[in-house]
């Protein structure tokens, strides 16, 4: 008779690594409250001595063969250009975003698209097949070898996956394991979940989409391990009382971490859209003080976008600060160099920042974009609607040097912009479209301010 191996469960603190058979809402080590986490524990296989055990010697780095990734297209173009050019076979995409943003309808577009070659099982655990299916029919989809099952219990998926190329999990906060008696949702719950999807991605070549929730400040919901087994890690962020959509990678095995892909949501479904210019750029750009354009490097491509400011004067004693898709830090930096290096006395003003779009400009070459709509709201006077700026600003105001400086001028050409000012020591590389556009070097924060506004 085969001797089964019963699988029992233990309580670890995540911050000491404590254990206690039975939960503690105070771990008794170090006195942390909620930090006791149900995790599995396993007994020791027994090897026999008469057994060999094998494994894979070392070897050099230069003889390893080269592995080419697989990459199959989804069928919508800015999702393959986030994942860095198709989805990877036996790959783990998690997709994280608020509640209705799109997940479900991004993913359930993609299988369906998916199917037309590969079986695709699309597992839901928080709706039932009848909602799948309505929301199929309402984007006007076909699928072909899509099939769907109605399920929580994740050790019940591996006998429905003979054939399944790829697989959409909705989401991994409601589904459980029997080998955990916590409910769907908590920590261990998570963590073990993943970690079976894992082994199944691995050892069968399966591609897993996986939805995940967000919490209230907006990161994923459950263990960082979550985020660690992953391939690929994408948020999708947007208001939702706006069409557009922004899909951003932050963890990408096989790709560019900083990828953005922008969608449009429809009434037929989600569509990437290709032309920029509506999403970031205002058509009334020019018209008003406080607005500027600059090109930003995300990813592989490049992209226009509007930056706004305003300056009011402070009701309180402390004046505010308000940035979205800027640092808040940097923004501080910026404000403290257009005051010591230009004169500008912003210290009894409120000072408002907006990224156009939803987008994050996190790079450097942003900063002279900001100093320049700042100056135009505090001067009252606008930048014409075909000016764009570039470049990075250090705590002297001296405008450095950026990278892809060529590319930002191209794309500036494209977009028929007339002029464009570019750090002095990228002059070298742009000089070639000297005679398509404009290019105006800038050593100095006071040479922008004196070339826009003082004239």
């Amino acid at each position: 008779m085969a001797k089964t191996t019963k699988t029992t469960t233990e309580f670890v603190c995540s911050e000491c690594g404590a254990s206690s058979m039975r939960w503690l809402g105070r771990c008794p080590s170090c006195g942390k409250y909620n930090t006791m986490v149900e995790e599995i524990v396993k007994p020791a296989e027994t090897v026999k001595s008469t057994g060999a055990h094998y494994f894979k010697r070392a070897q050099k780095l230069t003889e390893v063969t080269f592995e080419t990734y697989q990459r199959t297209p989804s069928g919508i173009s800015e999702f393959d250009t986030v994942l860095g050019g198709g989805i990877v076979t036996g790959s783990l995409i998690l997709i994280g975003g608020d509640p209705g943003i799109g997940k479900s309808t991004l993913l359930t577009q993609i299988a369906s698209h998916l199917s037309k070659q590969s079986k695709v099982l699309y597992f839901s655990a928080e709706e039932s097949c009848s909602q799948v299916k309505l929301r199929a029919e309402r984007l006007k989809l076909k699928p072909d070898e899509l099939y769907i099952v109605n399920e929580t219990c994740v050790d019940n998926l591996e006998s429905e996956l003979d054939g399944v190329k790829f697989c959409v999990i909705d989401s991994i906060q409601a589904v459980y394991t029997d080998d955990l008696s916590s409910s769907a949702g908590s920590v261990g719950q998570v963590r073990e979940c993943a970690s079976k999807l894992m082994r199944l991605a691995k050892s069968r070549g399966i591609t897993f989409f996986i939805v995940g929730h967000v919490t209230k400040e907006g990161a994923l919901a459950g263990p960082k391990v979550l985020e660690h087994i992953m391939d690929t890690v994408l948020y999708f962020e947007g208001e939702n009382q706006e069409n557009f959509r922004i899909l951003r990678a932050v963890k990408n095995r096989f790709g560019n971490v900083q990828e953005v892909g922008v969608f449009e949501m429809t009434g037929e479904g989600i569509i990437p859209v290709t032309d920029y210019s509506g999403v970031f750029l205002s058509e009334s750009r020019g018209d008003e003080a406080g607005s500027v354009v600059t090109p930003s490097q995300t990813g592989a491509r490049c992209m226009n976008v509007e930056i706004q400011t305003l300056i009011s004067k402070t009701s309180f004693g402390m004046p505010r600060r308000m940035p979205l898709g800027v640092d808040y830090n940097k923004l501080v930096l910026l404000i403290a160099v257009l005051e010591k290096r230009c004169g500008l006395n912003l210290s009894s003003s409120d000072v408002y920042v907006n990224a156009m779009g939803g987008i994050k400009l996190g790079e450097p070459a942003c900063d002279l974009a900001v100093c320049t709509a700042l100056a135009s709201a505090y001067f009252s006077k606008p930048v014409d609607k075909y000016v764009a700026v570039f470049g990075e600003v250090g705590l002297t105001g001296e405008v450095r040097a950026v990278s892809y400086c060529e590319k930002r001028v191209a794309e500036c050409v494209k977009m028929g912009f007339k002029k464009v000012l570019v750090p002095a020591k990228n002059m070298k590389s742009v000089a070639k479209y000297a005679d398509k556009i404009s290019i105006v070097p800038i050593l100095y924060v006071n040479t922008m301010i004196k070339t826009l506004f003082k004239n």
